[in-house]
Protein backbone atom coordinates (compact mmCIF):
# COMPACT_ATOMS: atom_id res chain seq x y z
CA UNK A 1 0.00 0.00 0.00
CA UNK A 2 0.96 3.64 -0.28
CA UNK A 3 2.42 5.20 2.87
CA UNK A 4 -0.56 7.53 3.15
CA UNK A 5 -2.87 4.51 3.08
CA UNK A 6 -0.88 2.83 5.88
CA UNK A 7 -1.01 6.03 7.91
CA UNK A 8 -4.77 6.37 7.58
CA UNK A 9 -5.36 2.68 8.32
CA UNK A 10 -3.17 2.89 11.42
CA UNK A 11 -5.33 5.76 12.68
CA UNK A 12 -8.72 4.14 12.08
CA UNK A 13 -8.40 0.35 12.32
CA UNK A 14 -9.23 0.17 16.03
CA UNK A 15 -12.72 1.65 15.55
CA UNK A 16 -13.56 1.56 11.83
CA UNK A 17 -16.63 -0.57 11.01
CA UNK A 18 -14.82 -2.75 8.47
CA UNK A 19 -11.93 -3.73 10.73
CA UNK A 20 -14.08 -4.11 13.85
CA UNK A 21 -16.65 -6.27 12.09
CA UNK A 22 -14.04 -8.40 10.40
CA UNK A 23 -12.30 -9.02 13.73
CA UNK A 24 -15.63 -10.20 15.15
CA UNK A 25 -15.96 -12.66 12.28
CA UNK A 26 -12.45 -14.00 12.82
CA UNK A 27 -12.95 -14.23 16.58
CA UNK A 28 -16.03 -16.40 16.08
CA UNK A 29 -14.11 -18.69 13.73
CA UNK A 30 -11.32 -19.10 16.28
CA UNK A 31 -13.92 -19.91 18.94
CA UNK A 32 -15.63 -22.46 16.70
CA UNK A 33 -12.27 -24.12 16.00
CA UNK A 34 -11.42 -24.15 19.73
CA UNK A 35 -7.93 -22.87 18.96
CA UNK A 36 -5.82 -23.13 22.17
CA UNK A 37 -4.48 -19.87 23.57
CA UNK A 38 -0.90 -21.13 23.18
CA UNK A 39 -1.31 -22.15 19.52
CA UNK A 40 1.39 -20.90 17.16
CA UNK A 41 -0.38 -18.34 14.96
CA UNK A 42 1.02 -16.44 11.99
CA UNK A 43 -0.58 -13.29 10.59
CA UNK A 44 0.65 -12.81 7.03
CA UNK A 45 0.54 -9.29 5.63
CA UNK A 46 -0.19 -7.89 9.05
CA UNK A 47 -0.26 -4.28 7.79
CA UNK A 48 -0.88 -1.90 10.71
CA UNK A 49 -1.91 -4.63 13.15
CA UNK A 50 -5.66 -5.16 12.99
CA UNK A 51 -5.42 -8.96 13.35
CA UNK A 52 -2.66 -8.69 15.94
CA UNK A 53 -5.01 -6.47 17.96
CA UNK A 54 -7.68 -9.20 17.76
CA UNK A 55 -5.35 -12.02 18.77
CA UNK A 56 -3.81 -10.07 21.63
CA UNK A 57 -7.25 -9.13 22.89
CA UNK A 58 -8.35 -12.77 22.86
CA UNK A 59 -5.33 -13.80 24.92
CA UNK A 60 -3.28 -15.66 22.32
CA UNK A 61 0.31 -15.71 23.51
CA UNK A 62 2.29 -17.20 20.59
CA UNK A 63 1.50 -14.86 17.70
CA UNK A 64 3.86 -13.66 14.98
CA UNK A 65 3.18 -11.15 12.25
CA UNK A 66 5.00 -10.77 8.95
CA UNK A 67 4.84 -7.92 6.45
CA UNK A 68 7.00 -6.74 3.57
CA UNK A 69 6.61 -3.07 4.53
CA UNK A 70 8.99 -1.59 7.11
CA UNK A 71 6.48 1.23 7.61
CA UNK A 72 3.74 -1.26 8.54
CA UNK A 73 6.07 -2.93 11.03
CA UNK A 74 6.84 0.46 12.59
CA UNK A 75 3.12 1.17 13.04
CA UNK A 76 2.63 -2.21 14.77
CA UNK A 77 5.60 -1.57 17.04
CA UNK A 78 4.30 1.87 17.98
CA UNK A 79 1.00 0.30 19.05
CA UNK A 80 2.69 -2.40 21.12
CA UNK A 81 1.55 -5.11 18.70
CA UNK A 82 4.02 -7.73 17.61
CA UNK A 83 6.47 -9.22 17.05
CA UNK A 84 6.31 -8.54 13.31
CA UNK A 85 9.04 -9.78 11.00
CA UNK A 86 10.00 -8.47 7.59
CA UNK A 87 9.05 -10.91 4.86
CA UNK A 88 6.92 -11.67 1.84
CA UNK A 89 3.97 -14.04 1.51
CA UNK A 90 5.73 -15.75 -1.41
CA UNK A 91 8.94 -16.23 0.60
CA UNK A 92 8.11 -16.50 4.28
CA UNK A 93 11.07 -16.43 6.72
CA UNK A 94 9.90 -19.47 8.70
CA UNK A 95 10.67 -23.17 8.77
CA UNK A 96 8.36 -25.79 7.31
CA UNK A 97 5.44 -26.76 9.53
CA UNK A 98 5.86 -23.91 12.02
CA UNK A 99 2.28 -22.78 12.67
CA UNK A 100 -1.04 -24.19 13.88
CA UNK A 101 -3.08 -21.36 12.36
CA UNK A 102 -2.20 -18.97 9.55
CA UNK A 103 -4.14 -15.79 8.81
CA UNK A 104 -3.87 -14.67 5.18
CA UNK A 105 -6.58 -12.04 5.23
CA UNK A 106 -6.69 -9.67 2.28
CA UNK A 107 -3.14 -10.43 1.20
CA UNK A 108 -2.94 -12.78 -1.82
CA UNK A 109 -4.70 -10.23 -4.05
CA UNK A 110 -1.58 -8.07 -3.63
CA UNK A 111 0.87 -10.47 -5.30
CA UNK A 112 1.43 -11.34 -8.95
CA UNK A 113 1.58 -15.09 -8.33
CA UNK A 114 -1.17 -16.01 -5.89
CA UNK A 115 -0.53 -19.75 -6.38
CA UNK A 116 3.03 -19.28 -5.14
CA UNK A 117 1.65 -17.48 -2.10
CA UNK A 118 -0.83 -20.27 -1.36
CA UNK A 119 1.90 -22.91 -1.64
CA UNK A 120 4.06 -20.93 0.77
CA UNK A 121 1.18 -20.76 3.26
CA UNK A 122 0.91 -24.55 3.00
CA UNK A 123 4.64 -24.98 3.58
CA UNK A 124 4.69 -23.18 6.94
CA UNK A 125 1.50 -24.86 8.19
CA UNK A 126 1.62 -27.79 10.60
CA UNK A 127 0.04 -31.03 9.29
CA UNK A 128 -3.17 -30.51 11.28
CA UNK A 129 -3.21 -26.73 10.95
CA UNK A 130 -5.73 -24.33 9.45
CA UNK A 131 -5.41 -21.35 7.13
CA UNK A 132 -7.96 -18.52 7.06
CA UNK A 133 -8.00 -16.75 3.70
CA UNK A 134 -10.05 -13.70 2.77
CA UNK A 135 -9.90 -11.71 -0.46
CA UNK A 136 -11.89 -8.91 -2.11
CA UNK A 137 -14.64 -10.21 -4.38
CA UNK A 138 -16.04 -9.38 -7.82
CA UNK A 139 -14.02 -7.38 -10.32
CA UNK A 140 -17.05 -5.15 -10.89
CA UNK A 141 -16.37 -3.70 -7.42
CA UNK A 142 -12.90 -2.51 -8.42
CA UNK A 143 -12.43 0.97 -6.99
CA UNK A 144 -10.24 3.48 -5.20
CA UNK A 145 -9.37 1.09 -2.36
CA UNK A 146 -8.05 -1.47 -4.84
CA UNK A 147 -5.86 1.18 -6.38
CA UNK A 148 -4.42 2.57 -3.14
CA UNK A 149 -3.98 -0.99 -1.87
CA UNK A 150 -2.07 -2.00 -5.02
CA UNK A 151 -4.38 -4.95 -5.63
CA UNK A 152 -3.78 -7.16 -8.65
CA UNK A 153 -7.26 -8.68 -8.82
CA UNK A 154 -10.58 -9.39 -7.10
CA UNK A 155 -11.98 -12.93 -6.94
CA UNK A 156 -15.09 -15.00 -7.39
CA UNK A 157 -15.55 -17.60 -4.65
CA UNK A 158 -15.29 -20.55 -7.04
CA UNK A 159 -12.05 -19.17 -8.44
CA UNK A 160 -10.58 -18.92 -4.95
CA UNK A 161 -11.74 -22.41 -4.02
CA UNK A 162 -10.24 -23.85 -7.22
CA UNK A 163 -6.92 -22.23 -6.38
CA UNK A 164 -6.76 -23.50 -2.81
CA UNK A 165 -7.57 -26.99 -4.08
CA UNK A 166 -4.79 -26.72 -6.66
CA UNK A 167 -2.42 -25.68 -3.86
CA UNK A 168 -3.22 -28.89 -1.97
CA UNK A 169 -5.64 -27.48 0.59
CA UNK A 170 -9.04 -28.85 1.57
CA UNK A 171 -11.79 -26.23 1.98
CA UNK A 172 -13.64 -26.52 5.29
CA UNK A 173 -15.77 -23.38 4.97
CA UNK A 174 -16.36 -21.13 2.00
CA UNK A 175 -18.70 -18.18 1.57
CA UNK A 176 -19.06 -14.54 0.67
CA UNK A 177 -19.41 -11.97 3.43
CA UNK A 178 -20.29 -8.28 3.50
CA UNK A 179 -23.25 -9.28 1.34
CA UNK A 180 -25.71 -6.81 2.85
CA UNK A 181 -23.63 -3.84 1.72
CA UNK A 182 -22.78 -5.26 -1.70
CA UNK A 183 -25.25 -3.14 -3.68
CA UNK A 184 -24.63 0.12 -1.76
CA UNK A 185 -20.87 -0.30 -2.16
CA UNK A 186 -21.25 -1.15 -5.85
CA UNK A 187 -23.35 1.98 -6.39
CA UNK A 188 -20.93 4.17 -4.45
CA UNK A 189 -17.94 2.90 -6.38
CA UNK A 190 -19.64 3.41 -9.72
CA UNK A 191 -20.38 7.01 -8.74
CA UNK A 192 -16.78 7.52 -7.65
CA UNK A 193 -15.52 6.18 -10.97
CA UNK A 194 -17.61 8.74 -12.81
CA UNK A 195 -17.28 11.78 -10.56
CA UNK A 196 -14.26 11.01 -8.28
CA UNK A 197 -15.21 13.90 -5.91
CA UNK A 198 -11.52 14.29 -5.07
CA UNK A 199 -11.59 11.10 -2.98
CA UNK A 200 -8.20 9.37 -2.68
CA UNK A 201 -9.26 6.84 -0.02
CA UNK A 202 -12.79 5.60 0.66
CA UNK A 203 -12.18 5.79 4.38
CA UNK A 204 -12.24 9.56 4.03
CA UNK A 205 -16.00 9.27 3.48
CA UNK A 206 -16.79 7.53 6.79
CA UNK A 207 -18.22 9.96 9.33
CA UNK A 208 -18.73 8.88 12.98
CA UNK A 209 -22.49 8.50 12.44
CA UNK A 210 -22.05 6.53 9.24
CA UNK A 211 -19.45 4.37 10.94
CA UNK A 212 -21.92 3.41 13.69
CA UNK A 213 -24.63 2.57 11.16
CA UNK A 214 -22.33 0.50 8.97
CA UNK A 215 -20.95 -1.36 11.97
CA UNK A 216 -24.44 -2.45 13.03
CA UNK A 217 -25.17 -3.72 9.52
CA UNK A 218 -21.80 -5.41 9.13
CA UNK A 219 -21.99 -7.04 12.56
CA UNK A 220 -25.27 -8.70 11.58
CA UNK A 221 -23.71 -9.63 8.24
CA UNK A 222 -20.71 -11.46 9.66
CA UNK A 223 -22.92 -13.31 12.14
CA UNK A 224 -25.09 -14.65 9.36
CA UNK A 225 -22.89 -14.90 6.25
CA UNK A 226 -21.81 -18.48 6.92
CA UNK A 227 -25.42 -19.56 7.28
CA UNK A 228 -27.05 -17.48 4.55
CA UNK A 229 -24.41 -18.36 1.92
CA UNK A 230 -25.36 -15.45 -0.29
CA UNK A 231 -24.24 -15.76 -3.95
CA UNK A 232 -22.41 -12.44 -3.71
CA UNK A 233 -20.52 -10.24 -1.27
CA UNK A 234 -17.76 -7.69 -1.12
CA UNK A 235 -15.34 -10.33 0.21
CA UNK A 236 -14.72 -14.08 -0.03
CA UNK A 237 -13.74 -16.27 2.92
CA UNK A 238 -12.24 -19.75 2.74
CA UNK A 239 -11.06 -21.74 5.76
CA UNK A 240 -8.80 -24.64 4.76
CA UNK A 241 -6.57 -27.39 6.03
CA UNK A 242 -4.06 -29.53 4.18
CA UNK A 243 -6.37 -32.49 3.79
CA UNK A 244 -5.34 -36.10 4.06
CA UNK A 245 -1.84 -37.07 3.00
Amino acid sequence: MDLNAYTLEAEIEEHHWWFVGRRRLFAQLLTDLAVPRDAAILDVGTSTGTNLRLLKGLGYSNVTGVDRSPQAIEFCSAKGLGPVELGDVCNLPFADGSFDVVFATDIIEHVDNDMSALQELSRVLKPNGRVLITVPAFQVLWGVQDEVGHHKRRYRLKELVDKVLAAGFRPLQQYYFNYLLFLPILAARMLLKVFRFGVTNENQLTTPLLNRILLKIFTFDVRTAGKVRAPFGVSCLVLVDRGQS
